[in-house]
């Protein structure tokens, strides 16, 4: 059942974040963690820290498995986190973490070798998300609404994978994002 919450979003990403993210080396929480401090070193508004901070949340919300790409499934993360976010954000918050998959298939048409940097992972469920974009598609995404702002997010998520990052904890972003939650 979806977050309906700030309070219940932060308990879900403390109580299950503990995951193992995909097939990374970070945790969900960790993997969490690191994107929203990447966001708020680069200076970037509350409100794409929180995208930082919950892009995945959609992770947690399914029965799927912890690595459900490695089955050949895509669990729709980005979709399934709308649930979650709406409630509690406004779009410049929810809208972001929603494109951020389109973003990484926008950042492979438009960017030579980004999918060259990809992490393994990554460029596996990019298979399973529809591959990149073609151009005229591209520049579709381009002229969408909180599009750079995804991409801004996405690459925060590419760049969140570090075993060995130091970041603020949970609680601080709790209190760093509480006032621009709804309740």
């Amino acid at each position: 059942m979806p977050a309906t919450t700030f309070a219940q979003l932060i308990e879900t990403l403390g109580t299950h974040g503990h995951a193992r993210y995909d097939g990374e080396d970070v945790s969900q929480l960790q993997h969490a963690l690191q994107a929203a401090t990447l966001a708020l070193e680069e200076g970037a508004p509350a409100n794409l820290v929180a995208a930082a901070l919950f892009h995945d949340i959609g992770h947690l919300a399914h029965d799927l498995g912890e690595h459900a790409s490695a089955h050949g499934l895509d669990d729709r993360h980005e979709y399934r986190a709308l649930g979650w976010l709406k409630p509690v954000f406004d779009a410049d918050v929810w809208e972001p973490v929603h494109l951020h998959v389109e973003a990484k298939r926008y950042l492979c048409c438009m960017e030579t070798g980004y999918i060259g940097q990809l992490s393994e992972e990554s460029v596996a469920s990019l298979a399973l998300q529809g591959g990149p974009m073609t151009p005229d598609a591209a520049r579709a995404f381009a002229d969408r609404p909180y599009a750079q702002d995804a991409v801004r997010l996405r690459r925060w998520d590419d760049a969140a994978k570090d075993i060995d990052a130091q970041t603020p904890s949970l609680v601080y972003f709790a209190e760093y994002l509480r006032p621009i939650a709804r309740q």
